[in-house]
């Protein structure tokens, strides 16, 4: 794959075969896509999923 780019949190490259691909922090692939603007049309408007977090303090149970 050529160099990625990152697009809200997703990177985008271009594999051997000249199709396009998102990748998540967490690894999840999406793809292929056929241009590099259709793969920064598609990451724009993914929401990543963060996980949650776990609250500090006196509330603990």
């Amino acid at each position: 794959m050529s160099d990625a780019k990152s697009v809200n949190g997703y990177l985008i490259s271009k594999s051997k075969d000249g199709q396009w691909w998102l990748e998540s922090a967490t690894g999840e692939k999406i793809g292929p896509l056929p241009t590099e603007a259709m793969a920064t049309e598609v990451a724009s408007v993914m929401e990543l999923e963060h996980p949650t977090t776990k609250r500090h303090g006196k509330d603990k149970a």
